[in-house]
């Protein structure tokens, strides 16, 4: 085998048409050899002889696309001084375009020598890291980057999905080919959602607890290659032809105008603590990626609850995500990320630092800096809640949103207050430095936690099929199940479950802020009360395409309802209400109103009163203070919002003729499709609003 010098950047195999560039970082290292294997099991190594800045490098001519590889790092056993190099191990490069294969949780994958490094092989056990050809044909792949106030996420599985839908090929279910088929892309498009923000597409390990009680790793949150689409979710991944099917599933979405937003995990990774397998990281190089406990390097500092965390401050962890990062824009064309336990990427040290060199680099990076970037605004450590508290560049996941919205439709006491503040686009968080309403991404649901049908049907979690005696989930979910557990007859709470649905999508879709709606809630998907499916890749988390007639109600209401949304920018303001009265016409009025029942302002007093579960919204279209993208001024509609939570009927009194002569009913969630008939009603007169509803009305004079 012949081997060049080569080059110590790239990092990762390099493919330039006659041969493949192979580099690796590992400033432990005092030998790195790559391994590579033949079609006939066979394999060769060549030792990496070069070495520029920790950076082990070669060329090697006539190497090409589908060439699998691994590496075989020579360095320190001392686990007491955080160093892990067992050349044993057959490792897989972290910068790696596509893997094959899949690792068997075998013990050869595991150190259970405590004098010394495990001397098995893991070849036979692990992934194969794969060279790929980076051509594609991208031409005519030009997506319009929507800006904030338009953007309606789904978050969506690429497995679940598609798996059961009977529309796509059977042999695209479950795939990328799948997400992207027409079928797919015509729902979509027809629930009027902006954006898919795909559930973890890196490459994940399977875990081998999971394995041995009949589980799998469903949503996927263990990567272990950031650069890699995962192998499973390919028709044809053998090879490295994920990569191209992946592209081809964008240019797709994208020439139905849909962004494509990744789920990421750059906190940790597969390998866990020290008792986890030895699959890449930490056979490289364990002290620089990962953080680990100062008074026992043996033992790892873990903020994620996974086992481990990456080493944030360290130049070539920092190196290696916004690498990847820059990776899936450029090369892969996505449209932004959404960064799970994005706190954890902020601790520099101990503590969440919203200056942290992490923010820095993607603050002045020309292309990561330009994407939309969604922090989930938390992780397990100390310290570790900071919703509204990352830098103005970001967007966040607001669990505050889902915590009050939920609080306030189960008719909880106190709730009225932070719920109307939700509603408004929570300028008390994101305000205070300048950011604006797109910081807020509001949601009821997500992948983890009750789906938006079991939110209104179980008070408790309902996890015994994840095989840990329900202990796992979360046990405090703000949920109602309408006065029966689980499945019912009943048609009265029925009729209840259905018009709460209604209530949240409703609410969802009227808030200030991004609205992101969970797959499948459009069409009451069950998990039968799971509230922690992270491992059940079956019918429990996949979507049911086989709908009755309330579910096709409640569809249809979500699509009129996105409509709604779209067609009137008083409902998705770029900028936050000031209070302040505008005069239009005839007309003084605030941009925003509070009102009580009875058509008085809201008081302090009336903010305060425990026992208060009903409101009055009214939004003015003539005070939009923002000018569209030309700089015109922006006149809309003007609409009232009457929110009832209370249990019996709550009797309205329109506001007077300053707000309007006429009011035309828009949205009734108490009727089964949250149709109305579009009466009219006058100022000042009365409306019932039944209990557990709402009634959007719009001024039609």
């Amino acid at each position: 085998m012949r081997s060049w010098i080569g080059h110590p950047f790239p990092l990762g195999a390099t493919y330039d048409g006659e041969g493949t560039n192979f580099a690796l970082f590992s400033e432990v290292a005092d030998r790195v050899d790559i391994i590579l294997i033949h079609e006939n099991g066979s394999h060769d190594s060549v030792p990496l002889t070069e070495v520029d800045g920790f950076v082990w490098h070669c060329y090697l001519p006539g190497v090409g696309p589908g060439q699998r590889y691994g590496y075989r790092v020579h360095g320190p056993w001392d686990p007491a001084a955080g160093h892990r190099c067992n050349p044993a191990k057959l490792l897989l490069d972290p910068y790696a375009r596509a893997f094959e294969g899949q690792v068997d949780n075998a013990p050869a994958l595991f150190e259970h020598a405590p004098q010394g490094p495990e001397p098995a092989d893991s070849a036979a056990h692990t992934m194969l890291s794969v060279v790929t050809d980076p051509s594609f044909p991208w031409e005519g792949d030009v997506l319009p980057k929507r800006p904030y106030a338009e953007t309606v996420i789904y978050e969506a599985h690429v497995r679940g999905l598609t798996r059961s839908h009977p529309g796509v090929p059977e042999e695209l279910r479950g795939t990328y080919g799948g997400l992207a088929s027409e079928p797919v892309i015509d729902h979509l498009l027809s629930l009027g959602v902006t954006a898919v923000e795909l559930m973890p597409v890196h490459q994940y390990v399977q875990d081998g607890f999971l394995r041995d009680q009949g589980l799998s790793n469903y949503w996927g949150y263990t990567s272990i290659g950031f650069f890699a689409p995962h192998n499973a979710y390919a028709a044809h991944g053998a090879r490295g032809r994920q990569v191209t099917e992946f592209k081809s599933m964008v240019k797709k979405l994208h020439t139905a105008g849909l962004e494509v937003i990744l789920d990421v995990v750059y906190n940790h990774t597969a390998e866990g603590n020290e008792n986890g397998p030895t699959l890449a990281f930490r056979g490289i190089d364990n002290a620089s990626y990962y953080r680990l406990a100062e008074d026992d390097p043996a033992r790892y500092f873990d903020t994620t609850g996974t086992g481990n965390s990456l080493l944030m401050r360290h130049p070539n962890v920092l190196q290696l995500v916004m690498d990847s990062l820059r990776y899936w824009v450029t090369e892969m064309h996505v449209d932004g990320f959404r960064f799970d336990l994005a706190a954890t990427l902020a601790r520099q040290f101990h503590d969440v630092d919203r200056l942290s060199a992490f923010f820095d680099l993607v603050q002045q990076d020309p292309v990561v800096g330009r994407v939309k970037l969604i922090a989930e605004p938390w992780d397990v450590g100390e310290g570790g809640y900071q919703v509204g508290n990352f830098p103005p560049l970001w967007s966040e996941w607001n669990g505050k949103y889902r915590d009050a919205v939920r609080s306030f439709w189960r008719g909880d006491d106190n709730s009225l207050a932070e719920f109307a503040s939700r509603l408004a686009g929570s300028s008390d968080l994101y305000q205070h430095d300048r950011r604006r309403p797109r910081a807020s991404v509001n949601f009821v649901t997500a992948h983890d936690g009750f789906t938006l049908r079991d939110l209104v049907s179980y008070n408790d979690k309902h996890n015994q099929d994840n095989g840990e005696n329900n202990r796992d989930g979360e046990s405090a979910n703000r949920s109602w199940n309408c006065g029966v557990e689980g499945p019912t007859t009943d048609e009265g709470v029925l009729e209840l479950r259905a018009r709460q649905q209604r209530n949240f999508l409703a609410t969802l879709l009227l808030s200030q802020g991004i609205p992101m709606i969970a797959h499948g809630d459009e069409m009451g998907r069950t998990q039968l009360g799971n509230n922690n499916a992270y491992c059940q890749d079956s019918e429990i988390s996949w979507v049911d395409w086989d709908l009755d007639e309330d579910q096709h109600d409640l569809l249809d209401f979500t699509q009129r309802a996105i409509t709604l949304r779209a067609a009137h920018p008083v409902l998705r303001r770029r900028r936050f209400f000031r209070g302040g009265t505008v005069t239009h016409g005839t007309r003084s009025l605030p941009d925003l109103v509070w009102l009580r029942p009875d058509a008085q302002e809201m008081t302090q007093q009336d903010w305060q009163r425990p026992d208060a579960h009903a409101v009055g919204v009214f939004l003015n279209g003539d005070a939009i203070t923002e000018p569209d993208t030309y700089g015109r001024p922006v006149l809309d509609t003007s609409f009232l919002l009457l929110l009832n939570s209370y249990r019996e009927p709550i009797v309205f009194q329109l506001p007077n003729l300053t707000y309007g002569e006429r009011w035309a009913t828009r949205i009734d969630t108490s009727e089964a499709r949250g149709l109305s008939d579009e009466t009219e009603h006058k100022a000042d007169s009365e409306i019932a609003v039944a209990a557990h509803s709402l009634l959007l009305l719009s001024r039609s004079s």
